[in-house]
């Protein structure tokens, strides 16, 4: 079993004691989203053979990969590094020292431990085209040779997200659209070439009308790496959380409204004071990241 800590959260920068409490005791219990009966996932090395971790900060979690690295229990990190504005993302921590990190996990762990994810790319009066060939090329050429793969995808505007931008637009003044299909995959291939043109495998995490020659599905929960880091075969099937998606296998440890970067475009996060007020309420000796009947 491959276990994702997780693309509801941000566990590796703000949930990193708690984590390692749930790896000591060999299990985390999960609350249901929809309200249904907590699951219980099984953390001991014989049943969960990898780890996929997802964060913006991986530096207060470096002791716990080094940890896993040492008990030869595979892992790798899938990293978001976009640069926006802060009216975008209030809290992440700055590009360049996001960069180091990257560079770090790969010089510790090796290049395939670490991919590099620019999503997803929004559109509004602070990041037009433009702005996102500049600094995606930025990027790339930053962290040629420490990645060999670079995410893309288009914001979605889910609920959470949609209530989140107009808000933004209202209190701030600042633009958004969602483009039609032509523009983003205009945008999308020439992102591509950047990424080729560096050395870095492009590919498109489950927006399948949005693919083409110029870039392919990624697989975030990647069996193929997780296998090539590990030296041995990591076992599973391909289960995509949503239409389109290629990912392995999984089971996710993490919680929804419980990440407090205030990323405005984030479909985990209905409300950014919500997730703050959630991480002050946090047990890190509790089976649960954040139990049902917690704090709303």
């Amino acid at each position: 079993m491959i276990v994702s800590a997780s693309y509801k959260t941000d566990i590796p920068a703000f949930y990193g004691s708690w984590f390692r409490n749930r790896l000591a005791a060999g299990f985390a219990q999960v609350a249901n989203p929809y309200g249904g009966r907590p699951f219980t996932v099984d953390l001991r090395p014989d049943v969960a053979e990898a780890f996929v971790f997802w964060t913006r900060n991986a530096e207060p979690f470096l002791d716990t990969l080094d940890l896993l690295a040492g008990q030869r229990r595979p892992f790798m990190v899938q990293m978001t590094v976009t640069g926006y504005p802060r009216a975008l993302e209030r809290s992440v921590i700055d590009t360049d020292r996001a960069v180091a990190q990257i560079r770090e996990l790969a010089r510790r762990f090796g290049p395939r431990s670490v991919v590099w994810r620019y999503d997803p790319v929004l559109l509004t009066e602070l990041t037009p085209p433009e702005f996102h060939q500049q600094r995606f090329a930025a990027l790339a050429e930053a962290l040629a040779g420490s990645v060999d793969e670079a995410v893309l995808s288009f914001a979605t505007i889910y609920r959470k997200t949609g209530a989140n931008l107009k808000r933004l637009e209202r209190e701030a003044g600042i633009a958004w659209r969602d483009p039609e299909e032509g523009e983003k995959r205009r945008l999308l291939a020439r992102l591509a070439e950047i990424a080729r043109d560096r050395g870095l495998r492009p590919t498109l995490c489950a927006q399948p009308d949005l693919l083409s020659d110029a870039i392919e599905p990624a697989a975030c929960i990647d069996m193929r790496r997780l296998s090539d880091i590990a030296g041995r075969e990591i076992a599973g099937r391909e289960k995509g959380n949503r239409p389109g998606c290629a990912c392995a296998e999984s089971r996710d440890i993490g919680a929804y409204d419980t990440c407090p970067h205030g990323c405005l475009y984030c479909y985990a996060v209905g409300r950014p004071e919500t997730a703050k007020r959630k991480l002050r309420a946090h047990d890190p000796q509790g089976e649960f990241l954040f139990a049902p009947g917690g704090a709303a």
